[in-house]
C-alpha cells in the first residue's frame, strides 16, 4: 500500500475548518488506496485524521517518541514507538510517497521544512505539499521566495514544494 505523511497541528485551539480539510484530504486519500502516516496524537489535527481514518476504516500508522506515551489516539491501525523527535521524523517519512503539512505550528513547520531539505539532498524522494488554506503557508512561499532572490536557494529547490489552496487541488497533483 503507498502511504502519504501528514504533519500538522495538535492544538485544539485552532479553526475548525482546519480539521475538516484535514478529514477531506483523509476521506480523499484513503478513496485512492492511500495509507496515513501522522505524529498520532489524540488532540488537534492529528486527532481529527485519527478519527476520520477509524470512521472510513482507513489505514494510519503514527509515530510517536516514546517520551509521548499517553498521548497516542488509541484508534489508529498500528503505533510505531521511537526513541527521539529526530526518530520519529525519521520513522514518519520512510515509507511515504509524499509528505504533506497541513496548516500547523512550529512542530510542523520543522518536520516539513526538515523534509524539504532532505528532498533537496537527494534523501527523500516523495514529492512535497503545503496545504496553504486561505493562504497560511503565503509567509513560507514567501522566504522560499526571499531565498532564492538572495541565491541562498536555487529555484529548483523552492519548486519542490506545491502549495495547493484546496484538498481537491491537492490530490490533483498528487494523482
Amino acid at each position: 500500500m503507498k502511504q502519504v505523511t501528514i504533519f500538522c497541528s495538535a492544538s485544539n485551539k485552532i479553526d475548525p475548518k482546519y480539521n475538516a480539510a484535514a478529514r477531506e484530504l483523509v476521506r480523499a486519500l484513503h478513496a485512492l488506496g492511500y495509507g496515513i502516516i501522522s505524529g498520532g496524537g489524540a488532540r488537534g489535527t492529528m486527532g481529527a485524521i485519527t478519527d476520520e481514518s477509524v470512521r472510513i476504516c482507513g489505514h494510519h500508522t503514527a509515530v510517536l517518541p516514546n517520551f509521548m506515551r499517553g498521548l497516542e489516539n488509541t484508534h489508529v491501525s498500528k503505533v510505531v514507538w521511537t526513541s527521539t523527535m529526530s526518530s520519529r521524523k525519521e520513522g514518519m517519512r520512510e515509507e511515504s510517497v509524499a509528505a504533506i503539512a497541513l496548516p500547523g505550528g512550529i512542530g510542523t513547520l520543522d518536520e516539513f521544512v526538515e523534509t524539504h531539505v532532505l528532498r533537496k539532498l537527494g534523501r527523500y524522494h516523495g514529492s512535497l505539499f503545503a496545504l496553504n488554506l486561505d493562504g497560511f503557508y503565503n509567509p513560507y512561499k514567501a522566504l522560499l521566495d526571499h531565498f532564492v532572490n538572495t541565491g541562498m536557494l536555487e529555484l529548483q529547490d523552492r519548486d519542490l514544494v506545491s502549495f495547493p489552496e484546496t484538498v481537491k487541488e491537492l490530490i490533483a497533483l498528487l494523482k
